[in-house]
């Protein structure tokens, strides 16, 4: 007769409620009248008969009584005292059978140490452990299941492999680490499933796996289960190099794309990530950028959002293709010299139902309170980083895709959101800090927390701040009490350099100051100068509608507007569609306008785009000393009535001389400073004829007068192009040809003469002579 205790478990374990079903169902070890045995329980709704196979005992079987009309069976085994290996035989009402090994035969895939990390926010590679992974584990494969979820009263995992049955895979609670667990051997390569969670008021939910590597094409948004590690890399040296990556020296020129708007297929379709594989990188290479960003590919499931509304933090979207195909992507791109940085959002995350938002009923990745836990512009919840766990599904989420898809960065979305607890709100929408502030602090120890590890695990990796505010400290190291970052957005130089560019040119003189203040703050951070998606959508019109004046006049502005910021200390991002001046603003629901590209305007701008910047990457003088102020020296800053300014740029091997002229006058034998006494060249015009200019260009080489002009020394005389760039650079003086020390030999007497002579005694004198000379 059954206990009382055995009535209650069973009742919860039909009901779809235990917590710990693995102390209910399986094999346990008993005694009955005195005598050791096992007795092995299940639970199959549906099933007409369950008989155990002992595999160790010749595959004898025995047969389970049915306890329950839904398909509780127990059977007790007399002759076995101690655990051992077995499978179920499963026969349905149609006399059909399967054999599966027993989901609660299994020991926990997940060891006290590795909980104890997760709970103390330590546990880098988390990814490994939790979620839906497909492994062998105890001699059998299948896939293991985990999720934390501290509050729920009962979890279960549906699929495909359980017909989405919520009573059939309850999970076991791990003790007080708030994770749930199960292993099931019948789980395979693209089974989707999720997690059904009894909340703590009583609510049935079914939430995809926050850990889930991939996941169906949205609208639905179940996981799939998928290999992690499977793909074969080939950029063992690229992955090599990039530990020993200094981007302070280095060229940084990053094309900003969204992927599912950059082209599309025929009939409107996406591209895959293998068609954007065989068609962005060659763009992108023959144009001559050295990085590619992109919008974020983590799953997300409304298109409007840009990716900035993330559902699935593991897993690439599956709009493009599968996980491996991304990998394929970033394998391509490094195999053929391209950067991937990846756009990063862990700022807010949105209240689908179906992800993070509630997920145990409580407020678990977010604050409770919504002055602290929502964007109420954004429509979102905050994450709560002073939470252990959740800080540790970030930092674990960074690291992930430098590990596990060899991402070499990460743009941090709205980080100004994060450092302040009063971003965007109004008086009684905030809650202070401990000490009265408005400062995040929990999100401030987060960031160094992160910047700090992935400096030490990933170096040479990126980590990218878009910050509007002047935090600072920002792209300090965290041990001289920054924030740790390796570059940040200059979202004060943007905005002032398009305030300045929109003016009719008559009117720039009065706005001197917006063209050159950046570089009184430049050195306080690690900048990188952005014309970027959020400056071409929202009615804020596309690059070229931008700018004033008639058509010519418009795509002579865009191309001084580039020369300008290419010129400019900093490392530098222009968003896709900028290169070839799309009139219309950005929009993700359609290609570009490649259409444009049969008008010769846009093939010039495109063509004067790819010259300027292969230029910047053969010139280290662009880039070796972008945050050095020996990179940098002003020739002229203060001609407000002219609008023109002029710089140098420098590396150690060479200087550049650029001159920038903001309105369409022509000046003709304008005197400019340059730095040093010699012959200058133009090395680009952005008014020259091929690429639509008015043709007013310096042919001729330009003899340098030893007369000072604006901070240098000397000057040339040039002709200045209207609204037009100019770059120059000095002929290298010829060097002289050394002479040559005759050769010497040692005579006996150890006498050092001419090698060539036989007689050292002769002509001592001219031999005397000989080695005196240089």
């Amino acid at each position: 007769m059954l206990t009382t205790t055995k009535l209650y478990d069973i009742f919860h374990i039909v009901n779809g409620e235990h917590s710990d079903p693995h102390t209910v169902l399986g094999m346990h070890e008993m005694e009955e009248d005195g005598r050791k045995a096992v007795v092995v329980r299940a639970f199959l709704p549906d099933a007409a008969g369950i008989t155990v196979i002992d595999y160790a005992n010749k595959r004898k079987k025995y047969p389970m009584e049915r306890l329950h009309a839904d398909g509780f069976f127990e059977v007790t085994i007399a002759d076995r005292e101690e655990w051992f290996r077995y499978q179920l035989e499963y026969t349905d009402a149609d006399g059909n059978t399967w054999r599966s090994y027993d989901p609660y035969s299994f020991s926990p895939t997940l060891s006290e140490f590795d909980r104890h990390l997760f709970g103390a926010g330590t546990h880098y590679e988390i990814y490994e452990k939790m979620g839906g992974r497909l492994m062998t584990h105890e001699g059998a494969r299948g896939a293991a299941f985990s999720v934390w979820a501290p509050n729920a009263k009962a979890v279960s995992v549906i699929g495909d492999f359980n017909n989405w049955d919520a009573r059939r895979s309850p999970m076991r609670r791990l003790g007080e680490s708030g994770i749930w667990e199960l292993f099931l051997p019948a789980a395979a390569e693209g089974d989707k499933y999720k997690f059904h969670v009894t909340q703590c008021d009583g609510r049935v939910v079914d939430k995809t796996d926050p850990y889930g590597v991939y996941a169906e094409v949205r609208p639905n948004n179940a996981s799939v289960l998928y290999p992690l590690k499977r793909y074969k890399w080939k950029d063992r040296r690229w992955m090599t190099a990039r530990r020993k990556y200094d981007f302070k020296t280095a060229p940084m020129n990053i094309y900003e794309v969204h992927l599912g708007s950059w082209k599309r297929a025929e009939g409107d379709r996406f591209l895959t990530y293998t068609e954007l594989a065989e068609q962005l990188i060659p763009y992108v290479k023959e144009m001559g950028y050295t990085h590619i960003e992109m919008l974020p590919v983590e799953e997300h499931p409304f298109d409007g959002s840009w990716g900035y509304q993330v559902t699935g933090y593991y897993a690439p979207t599956s709009r493009y293709g599968s996980p491996d195909e991304f990998k394929q992507f970033v394998d391509a791109c490094h195999q053929n010299g391209i950067s991937v940085i990846l756009d990063w959002v862990p700022a807010h995350f949105p209240k689908d139902d179906f992800a993070l938002a509630r997920f145990d009923g409580t407020a678990l990745y977010e604050h409770q309170d919504p002055r602290l836990g929502e964007h109420i512009q954004w429509g979102t919840y905050i994450f709560n980083y002073g939470r252990k766990e959740v800080a540790n599904f970030l930092l674990a989420n960074a690291l992930y895709w430098m590990d596990i898809f060899h991402i070499d960065g990460l743009r941090v979305d709205a980080v100004a959101s994060l450092l302040r607890l009063d971003f965007c709100k109004e008086e009684g929408q905030w809650l202070p800090n401990v000490y009265g502030g408005s400062e995040n602090l929990e999100a401030i120890e987060f960031l160094k927390h992160m910047n700090s590890v992935i400096a030490e695990r990933e170096p040479g990796a990126l980590m990218i701040a878009e910050d509007s505010t002047a935090w600072p400290g920002v792209t300090k190291k965290v041990d001289e009490g920054g924030l740790g970052f390796s570059l940040k957005w200059n979202m004060g130089w943007m905005n002032d350099f398009l305030s300045y560019i929109k003016l009719d040119p008559i009117y720039r003189k009065y706005h001197q100051n917006k063209l050159t203040f950046g570089m009184a703050y430049h050195y306080a951070e690690n900048f990188v100068l952005v014309l970027s998606h959020d400056e071409v959508v929202h009615t804020k019109s596309s690059m070229i509608g931008k700018m004033p004046g008639d058509v010519w006049q418009s795509f002579a502005n865009l191309r001084l507007s580039y020369g300008f910021m290419m010129g400019h200390p900093g490392k530098k991002l222009l968003f896709m569609g900028g290169e070839f001046a799309q009139y219309s603003e950005w929009s993700e629901a359609r290609s570009l306008d490649w259409h444009l590209l049969q008008y010769a305007d846009h093939q010039e701008m495109q063509a004067y785009v790819k010259e300027l910047n292969h230029l910047y990457t053969e010139e280290p003088a662009f880039w070796a000393e972008d945050f050095d102020p020996n990179g940098f020296q002003w020739i002229e800053c203060d001609d407000a009535e002219s609008s023109i300014v002029s710089f140098v740029r420098r590396s150690k091997e060479k200087e550049l001389v650029f001159l920038c002229n903001f309105t369409p006058v022509v000046h003709r034998g304008f005197s400019l400073g340059v730095p040093q006494e010699g012959v200058y060249h133009e090395r680009l015009n952005s008014d020259a004829a091929r690429f639509g200019g008015s043709d007013v260009i310096n042919a001729v080489p330009l003899q340098s007068k030893a007369e000072p002009a604006g901070r240098c020394p000397f000057r040339v005389e040039l002709d200045v192009p209207p609204l037009g760039m100019v770059i120059l650079e000095r002929e290298q003086p010829k060097k002289q040809p050394r002479t040559k020390k005759p050769k010497t030999r040692t005579a006996a007497n150890g006498t050092k003469t001419d090698a060539k002579r036989k007689h050292p005694e002769k002509n001592t004198e001219k031999t005397a002579k000989q080695a005196d000379l240089p």
